[in-house]
């Protein structure tokens, strides 16, 4: 590992040791994203000046004797839907490039930063976060490290992009229907979709209110962990912002299986293939043989499929209306689409969403952890129309996200755990909990990290 490459907990342990100057980092980092962001295309603002003067903070603080955050000069960015001060929000987006410049950073973003973390910049999606390959119109597509003719997933490409390919130790990214994991999976991160409510979404431009989460990716538990605990924080901005009900133990204070009760997601989930062969590797490390069925998961996609284009196009009907062109095709259709889908149709997807989170909570009665695959398959190329499921040819963008869509329609706690074999693109596992115990998920990804099972090292070209 160079400088520019070190995990986030090392980074901030050379800081506080004197091996390592936050400037020295950050002056690494940015040699780094210069050299390897042109053929990822991860980043659509790179902060330089901010994150110089954020180092040279750090080192200041050092040298005075005082207290460091526990991610002292680690590398971050965050999507291009978080508000960074003095930045344009671009959302992915040719007409978001025309507002003013955020005033304030987004709130878990600060709360990185407050944590000593250096920001370096924005990073590229899909428009208004709707697709899941980030093959974008207006910034270009982002590119997996791990093969640049690949897709690195969406919405939230560059996040998994910048990730896995060692720009910077931590990612903030927002997952509507699979976001994060998606990205995780295709580029070989780490990454937690946390429980709905669970961190402040303010400062960040929403795409479907009621299913967005934010959250964060890592190439280590450790410093997914990190990040999630420095986010941690009520902020009354948010509506949906809730108090967690239950005090969880630390994640990273218990590393073995500890008795927990974990099961494979079976119907809908099986899956075949890469899918299958993922979800196998991680049950047989965990000891997992009991198969479970998550009840109408199939209906729950399509119910997703009516309320994210029906609530997602409501924020943009003013700009479909006027300025229709200037929109990413791909995303205009699937607006357009949205605001004729009838209200009755709406409420009785939310009825549904209501009778199908109460069956699948009494799941977690009898079990702690439900595994899934992440994503059908590995990253597709770029600009590859369709994939294979279960010997069938489908089109790639809405069936990318087969396996995430049904559980984000609930607000669940997920960690993706990526597993790579040499000289093979990434895919991952989900390792589900019930509301608000994201840390008994962590706790089982750090079993399979701990064991070997996973695999984020960077992508370095």
């Amino acid at each position: 590992m160079t400088l520019a490459t070190l995990d986030a907990l090392a980074a901030a342990a050379a800081v506080r040791s004197g091996a390592a100057s936050a400037v020295e980092i950050a002056e690494a980092v940015l040699a780094h994203i210069e050299a390897r962001n042109p053929a990822l295309n991860a980043f659509t603002t790179v902060t330089a000046d901010r994150a110089l003067a954020e180092a040279f903070e750090t080192d200041r603080r050092r040298a005075r004797g005082e207290t460091l955050g526990p991610l002292a000069g680690a590398p971050f960015a965050v999507k291009n839907l978080f508000d960074i001060e003095g930045v344009v929000t671009l959302a992915g987006s040719k007409l978001d490039a025309e507002r003013p410049p955020a005033v304030a950073d987004a709130f878990i973003s600060r709360k990185l930063s407050e944590a000593g973390a250096t920001l370096f910049g924005a990073l590229n999606m899909d428009e208004y976060a709707y697709g899941f390959t980030t093959e974008n119109t207006h910034y270009g597509a982002a590119h997996n490290p791990h093969n640049p003719a690949h897709s690195a997933g969406g919405s939230s490409g560059g996040s998994g992009a910048a990730v896995a390919g060692g720009l910077v130790t931590i990612a903030l990214a927002s997952d509507t229907n699979g976001s994060i994991r998606v990205p995780s999976s295709f580029c070989g991160t780490f990454g937690l979709k946390p429980t709905y409510g669970r961190l402040s979404r303010s400062g960040t431009r929403p795409f479907v209110a009621s299913l967005d989460h934010l959250g964060p990716l890592a190439r280590t538990v450790g410093d997914l962990v990190a990040a999630y605990d420095a986010m941690q924080g009520a902020d009354p901005a948010d509506p949906a912002q809730a108090v967690c009900p239950v005090e969880p133990a630390s994640p990273m204070l218990e590393h073995g299986r500890n008795g927990l009760r974990i099961a494979i997601a079976g119907g809908h989930f099986a899956g075949s293939g890469i899918a299958a062969e993922v979800v196998a590797t991680a049950a047989k490390a965990l000891g997992a043989t009991r198969v479970v069925e998550i009840p109408e998961a199939a209906r729950a996609r399509a119910a997703a499929y009516v309320i994210t284009p029906s609530e997602g196009a409501d924020l943009h009907l003013a700009d479909l209306k006027a300025r229709a062109r200037d929109f990413d095709p791909m995303t205009r259709d699937r607006f357009l689409a949205g605001t004729l889908v009838p209200a009755g149709w709406v409420l009785r997807a939310q009825r549904f969403r209501r009778w199908y989170r109460e069956r699948v909570l009494e799941l977690f009665r009898e079990v702690d952890i439900i595994l899934a695959p992440a994503t059908p398959c590995q990253a597709p190329a770029i600009g590859q129309e369709t994939i294979e499921i279960d010997g069938m040819t489908v089109p790639s963008r809405p069936f990318i996200g087969v396996y995430t869509q049904p559980l984000s329609f609930i607000g669940l706690p997920i960690v993706a755990a990526p597993l790579r074999q040499p000289g093979e693109l990434p895919i991952a596992v989900q390792i589900i909990a019930a509301p608000w115990r994201e840390d008994l998920a962590l706790r089982v990804a750090r079993v399979l990290e701990r064991e070997g099972v996973t695999n984020a090292e960077p992508a370095l070209g």
